[in-house]
């Protein structure tokens, strides 16, 4: 008989978006109880087509193979923010409409979070700037975020906001019953 091999981990992969019609962020993250990392961050450009049907179908195209591709189990996705002119409101619900549906007929869970829930879960302050929301996540994954526009990073932060509102979820995560049971299971991360 064979040694036996340690079964493999299970792969949780958030799937991050900031909707819109002009420019949608996305990110994929796994993650693990121990680390986190990038599988993809992007954005899609939709400047170039004039009809917004062919900008709502190529957004629903694009997810759903980004969806395939990386298999995530949810999809957590930024609440449109109320704005003066109702004319972008609706175009932007579409669009949140359309990347939801995109993550559904896949199968996936899909959590929506308000910008402002996004910003106190990845800095601890509600009112961050998105340079702010940028410079934390950078910190985090070793990234140079003036790589990519802000709505790659805005939706790294919907994917992350996610991941710290329910870690839980992720296979393998240990519950602690506070602070005091945190700390002595993880005496090597205190200093």
């Amino acid at each position: 008989m064979g040694a036996k091999s340690s079964p493999e981990p299970a792969v949780y992969r958030i799937i991050g978006v900031d909707p819109g019609t002009v420019v949608l962020g996305f990110a994929v993250v796994e993650v693990h109880p121990r680390s986190r990392r990038i599988v993809e961050l992007g954005v899609l450009k939709l400047a170039q087509f004039r009809d917004h049907s062919l900008r709502l179908e190529t957004i629903h195209r694009r997810l759903t193979q980004v969806i395939r591709d990386h298999k995530p189990t949810v999809m957590s996705i930024e609440a449109p923010f109320f704005g003066k002119n109702p004319q972008s409101m609706l175009k932007l619900g579409r669009a949140q409409g359309v990347c939801m549906a995109a993550a559904i007929g896949q199968g996936l869970e899909v959590t929506e979070y308000a910008p402002r829930k996004i910003k106190q879960s990845i800095t601890g302050n509600g009112n961050a700037s998105k340079e702010q929301v940028a410079a934390m996540l950078e910190n985090e994954f070793d990234l140079d975020t003036s790589r990519y526009l802000a709505d790659a990073t805005d939706a790294l932060g919907a994917a992350m906001c996610h991941y710290y509102q329910h870690r839980s979820a992720v296979p393998g995560a240990k519950q602690f019953s506070g602070w005091e049971g945190f700390l002595k299971a993880n005496a090597d991360r205190v200093r």
